[in-house]
């Protein structure tokens, strides 16, 4: 059977029992879990949660014991849990059951803190606490630490790395508030990084980067000091004419790939050869979209193991469709592992679960993962075991 595998939190584990969870997932045809093993604050409904139905984790903690001579100045911070149940060593333990260890890198508010300066900064050098900048050696030296400690030290079949890159302006932090309508033009403009790594690097390269800091800089005020708003079409249509008739920005946006793919492949080279690297490129949607995070999609196919593409949308049509996007710029399905939503918002009955695992299947995926076991009702967890005894003949 096919990599078949629910996302799921230690604390979720921890409450049901790590066995008594396993044992309820392979009733539903599943063959692994995908652990988070660093991850970021929240606040979660959990359905059938048992001691409490709504969860706040501990900010940008790690959920194994990690070994701390093998860090540089970033270290990682060991979440409470750990200190009385190392949750992952009991899923690495289970029989019939393979374990992925699902590490969400630059998206950490509690390290930003800590190291203000290997965060992003905006072209006003307004640090972005939530996103660490992948062009940070600091950062870097810490990701790949961070995936060859879990890798070394857990009998993981292999890792899944989240947020590798430049995360959006729109998606970081906890109660995120403003009084000026947002558009596409203006938050892809505050997104963009221009920290002391990433300007050296780029003018490296060979870009008028300080020119462009500083024309990034006068829109953003000019926007901010208007009277009026800019309707969605044509802040779409601003930043598409933007990217094409501006030669530096077009030429940064390209090469912030750069540092993404380098760091995707010392992490691989740098964790157990038999350990799996996928990589989830964006939360975005559609995922063609992820390269203004730095995801160049084809790039990272070819030095990573898989793409783990979050086929977050609410129709098997969109997701035909991001399927058949994401394979025509890798040149195929390969190397592709699909993620969906059995729920709100996404896939809301049996028929589009089962719609959505048959339309991966016969596009070209047959390893498909389910998010997230804490947040699922049970109606969709039974979906989720339909479709997939479905493909199986089994159903």
């Amino acid at each position: 059977m096919s990599y078949q595998s629910i996302f799921c939190y230690a604390w979720d584990l921890a409450e049901k029992g790590v066995p008594s969870a396993a044992e309820s997932f392979r009733k539903r045809n599943l063959n692994a879990i995908t652990l988070a093993t660093s991850y970021h604050a929240g606040k979660f409904l959990r359905p059938h949660g048992k001691s409490g139905k709504v969860y706040f984790p501990e900010d940008g903690t790690a959920y194994f014991k990690t070994n701390t001579g093998v860090y540089g100045a970033i270290q990682p911070v060991e979440n409470s849990l750990v200190g009385t149940q190392d949750i992952l060593r009991e899923c690495c333990d289970l029989e019939e059951m393979d374990v992925t260890a699902w590490i969400v890198l630059m998206h950490n508010s509690r390290l930003g803190e800590l190291h203000l300066e290997d965060c992003v900064s905006n072209a006003f050098g307004d640090r972005y606490i939530y996103s660490l900048c992948p062009c940070s050696p600091r950062t870097r030296e810490y990701a790949v630490a961070l995936c060859r400690d879990v890798t070394d030290n857990y009998q993981v079949a292999g890792i899944s790395l989240e947020s590798p890159g430049f995360l959006p302006y729109e998606h970081g932090y906890h109660h995120e508030f403003a009084l000026v309508k947002p558009n596409q033009w203006l938050n892809n403009l505050l997104g963009l990084c221009f920290c002391d790594h990433c300007m050296t690097q780029s003018i490296a390269a060979g870009i008028d980067t300080a020119g462009l800091k500083e024309r990034v800089a006068d829109a953003i005020s000019a926007c901010l000091a208007s009277d009026f708003d800019y309707p969605e079409d044509m802040a779409g249509a601003f930043w598409a004419a933007d990217l094409v008739l501006d030669p530096e920005l077009s030429a940064f946006m390209r090469w912030r790939c750069n540092p993404v793919t380098s760091l995707v492949a010392e992490i691989r080279n740098a964790v157990r050869p038999d350990a799996a690297v996928a990589v989830i490129p964006s939360v975005a949607r559609p995922t063609g979209g992820a390269w203004y995070e730095g995801s160049d999609l084809k790039s990272i196919s070819e030095v990573a193991d898989y793409l783990e593409v979050c086929f977050y949308e609410p129709s098997v049509e969109r997701i035909k469709s991001d399927l058949a996007d994401v394979a025509r710029r890798i040149g195929g399905t390969e190397k592709i592992r699909g993620i969906l939503r059995p729920a709100h918002p996404d896939l809301n009955s049996r028929e589009s679960v089962m719609g959505a695992v048959r339309a991966l299947r016969e596009g070209g995926v047959p390893e498909i993962s389910f998010y997230n076991f804490g947040h699922l009702r049970q109606s969709s967890l039974d979906w989720m075991a339909d479709a997939l005894a479905a493909g199986d003949g089994a159903a």
